[in-house]
């Protein structure tokens, strides 16, 4: 069938034209308007022409901060039927990013109500509400003085600015991102004070080379902090515009619980959301390539701010967990600068310099213009006030000028003509009323004649001098860094990431390995875990170079990382764990005091105390102490090895636990009673016995005391005694009390179940023994794990003991 063409009637006007130039051309027309009225900010104010927009409409509705909020609606409906020719989502979504501070470095709208988040968007316009922030108000500050061009709206029915004043940086401080056609743009924010000092010293030194700016801005201030990992790519993005650095989240490997050990992060990378840390987290789990992780948990709240509570298995090493986090999940991301603004219209990639000088240019021209505004000003009202304090010494005649005139244009004339006045003048005067036209007017109107005088004189100073110009641009540019400026919140590392931790590197082996290693328990009830190398395997560990705190050893055991071992407490039981999860120190620099609290790592409740850690290995055999004298020796054989928590004694009411350790026969077994009394015999003289079992007789205790010191020693020369003595009556703490230090020697072995022998005369005023410890080379230390000085050894064996010079809390082993 024949299409048939319809002949154009005399209304109608048909072009041909070719499809190729008609594209063409619309594309050009459509990329322009997205480049230029869109996509891109204006490197003087940092704004895109829809945040402008909202911004300058704001201030015009009066939306201070120190005025109520209002529907964000109202503000989007007022900024599309006045300035905006697009639709509402697009200034909504512009508006609630302007009031985001994870967004933003500096918040410029102030929301009320559900903004979003890192994770989901915001609620609806009518349910927010939004009013101005306080930094906003120095971006569309003194408008009204003629500081920027203004340019007629989409339909030219309202007038809007070119820009705006921009008293800080805020392309820089808080950065921006946009997607244009064949061009795009991805800023990154700065913290404010450090960007105003870099502006002022390039206001001062205008040849400063990049290097002397960076050393003022060494490197981007995310809004949510997180750590920076290298700066060679910042420094390219400052030197050329373009460059790519990574971010890592803010963790810390913190203990969960008894035996439990976690990643906590704090802080992500920029725009970087929990759940969806979460999500990666779960799906590399799923998949097998992350192992080694126990759970993750979501603390977040508004009051405590970003809290991700990641639980690691035991056994798993949590630093080598956190780099396969690193490699497989958005706790490290990276940020690709490209610094693309309109300078005079055009797009231009900026480096740091480049766009500190366009804010700058733009800064001086914003003071000159309101300068030169303020004094055209100043001198119109100078000129109205001297007419009208000419008229003032002349008033009868201005009145009777005024009076005998046909009317107000002659008026005005005459006024002229009689006392040499303006036509402003005149009119001014003809204006005025008669009230002000009193003594107090007249010294009012010349005060403000003379203060007039100085300001113009100061501005046209200001005006006639470049460096009056500049310093009065640094001291606005300290003003608004004082006023908004907050500390830095992003970590900067200038170093690459390990080559180990690349994302298509190898997964490695998150289990710590089961190397040899020595575990410490403190007299002060602290547990930590001593790595062994083959030098400090060959020649023991190497004590620290001076005694720290709590470094007074209870109990020391060597084994592997991934043993077991059992800490027998004061209620009979011996609890299972391995080292693994314990705090780790080098085996040549052993420190307690980074140990953790046995009572708490074992999760212990009430009175009950770990009083030694035992091996489980090589068939020891223990020997374990009361405090009603009972002893026991159990093999390790007998503690049920598929079982974490047993009973290794059977006690009486009313007795505990005090002492345990290793008693093979050769050994002997030392009590140490309240009453002062020692006794010692073969520790063959008890035979092991089951688990289940209660021991039997140790040592006869005197009615009303008990053992206050149980353990097993291999005599020799070096092995001593330490007493302490006090009184009952004394508080704790109060009373250093008196000591001694004896020879072992000295105390002759006697039979089991039987008396002893007395251990110190107690002085006047002492009536019971405190402490009481048995081995060689003691170390004393006080109840925060400080270093407390001994009496000199030689005493004798019923001697009473020499008064200390500070309390005693404990009594240990040296670090061997």
């Amino acid at each position: 069938m024949a299409a048939s063409r319809t002949e154009p009637t005399d209304n109608e006007r048909i072009e041909d034209v070719d499809l190729s130039t008609e594209m063409q051309g619309s594309f050009l027309e459509y990329a322009y308007s997205v480049i230029y009225s869109r996509a891109l900010p204006d490197a003087r104010d940092g704004l895109k022409p829809v945040q402008r927009r909202i911004l300058y409409q704001m201030a015009d509705m009066g939306l201070r901060p120190d005025r109520g909020h209002v529907k964000s609606a109202r503000v989007v409906g007022e900024v599309m039927g006045k300035l905006h020719p697009h639709g509402d989502s697009a200034i909504y979504d512009a508006l609630v990013r302007l009031a985001q501070d994870f967004a933003l470095r500096v918040p410029l709208v102030d929301g009320h109500g559900n903004f979003g988040s890192l994770d989901d968007g915001p609620a609806a316009a009518r349910y927010t509400e939004a009013r101005l922030a306080p930094a906003a108000l120095a971006l569309t500050e003194n408008l009204d003085e003629d500081v920027v061009d203004f340019i007629p709206n989409y339909d030219g029915q309202f007038q809007q600015p070119e820009v705006l004043a921009a008293a800080f940086p805020n392309l820089l401080v808080n950065g921006t991102t946009g997607i244009a056609v064949g061009m795009a743009t991805n800023m990154a924010p700065h913290n404010l004070i450090e960007v105003v000092a870099a502006a002022i010293h390039l206001l001062d030194h205008p040849e400063a080379t990049l290097e002397e700016l960076m050393e003022f801005v060494p490197g981007p201030d995310l809004p949510g902090g997180g750590v920076i990992v290298g700066l060679d790519g910042v420094k390219d993005a400052y030197a050329a515009g373009r460059g790519t650095f990574r971010t890592r989240a803010k963790v810390s490997i913190e203990s969960l619980g008894p035996r439990r050990t976690g990643i906590v992060v704090t802080e992500l990378p920029y725009m970087v959301g929990p759940e969806r840390v979460i999500e990666k987290l779960k799906d590399a789990v799923s998949a097998k390539k992350l192992t080694g992780i126990a759970d993750v948990t979501d603390l977040t709240d508004r009051n405590n701010g970003l809290r991700l509570v990641i639980g690691i298995k035991t056994g798993f090493d949590p630093n080598a967990v956190l780099e396969q986090l690193y490699r497989l999940t958005p706790l490290e991301d990276s940020f690709g600068i490209n610094n693309v603004a309109l300078v005079d219209g055009q797009p231009q990639t900026l480096g740091l310099k480049a766009l500190l000088r366009v804010y700058l240019d733009h800064r001086i021209q914003v003071v000159t213009r309101r300068s030169r505004y303020r004094l055209a000003r100043r001198q119109e009202r100078l000129h109205l006030v001297e007419g009208l304090l000419i008229a003032i010494l002349d008033i009868d005649e201005v009145i009777q000028v005024i009076r005998s005139s046909d009317d107000s244009e002659q008026a005005r004339q005459r006024l002229i003509d009689v006392f040499d006045l303006s036509l402003p003048q005149s009119e001014y005067i003809l204006e005025l009323r008669l009230r002000r036209l009193t003594r107090f007017s007249r010294i009012e109107l010349e005060t403000e004649r003379d203060n007039l005088k100085a300001e113009i004189a100061q501005l046209e100073e200001l005006l006639g001098s470049d460096s009056l110009l500049r310093s009065q641009v640094a001291r606005e540019l300290d003003a608004a860094a004082e006023a908004y400026g907050t500390p830095r919140r992003t970590l900067l590392l200038n170093g690459g990431a390990p080559a180990a931790r690349a994302r298509t590197a190898a997964p490695a082996d998150l289990q710590i390995a089961d190397a040899p290693c020595r575990v410490f328990l403190s007299a002060t009830g602290r547990m930590v875990r001593a790595e062994l190398n083959d030098d400090i395997l060959g020649g023991g560990i190497v004590p620290p170079a001076r005694r720290a705190k709590h470094d007074a050893i209870r109990s020391a055991v060597d084994t592997t990382t991934r043993a077991d071992l059992g800490a027998v407490t004061s209620a009979g039981r011996l609890v299972r764990f391995s080292p693994v999860d314990l705090p780790s120190v080098p085996g040549n620099s052993v420190q307690l005091a980074a140990g953790s609290k046995a009572d708490q790592y074992l999760a212990l409740t009430g009175t009950e105390r770990v009083v030694a850690v035992v091996p489980l290995v090589e068939s020891p055999v223990i020997a374990i102490g009361t405090a009603q004298g009972v002893v026991k020796r159990v093999a390790a054989s007998e503690l049920a090895p598929g079982k974490t928590d047993v009973e290794i004694i059977s006690l009486k009411p009313g007795d505990r636990v005090v002492g345990a350790a290793p008693a093979q026969d050769g050994t002997e077994l030392v009590f140490v009673t309240s009453d002062a009394q020692l006794l010692r015999f073969d520790a063959a003289a008890v035979r092991p016995q089951g688990r289940a079992a209660g021991g039997m007789a140790g040592m006869r205790v005197a009615p009303g005391e008990q053992v206050i010191s149980f353990t097993a020693v291999v005599a020799g020369d070096e092995t001593v005694v330490v007493t302490i003595a006090g009184s009952t009556q004394s508080l704790a703490g109060a009373d250093a009390g008196s000591g001694k230090v004896s020879s072992f020697a000295e105390f002759p072995p006697k039979g089991r179940a039987t008396g002893g022998v007395r251990a110190q005369r107690f002085l006047k005023g002492e009536d019971t023994l405190r402490l009481a410890w048995v081995g060689a080379d003691p170390r004393a230390v006080g109840s925060d794990g400080a270093v407390r000085q001994l009496p000199a050894a030689g005493a004798k064996r019923d001697a009473s003991g020499q008064p200390l010079d500070a309390v005693i809390a404990a009594v240990g082993s040296p670090i061997s």
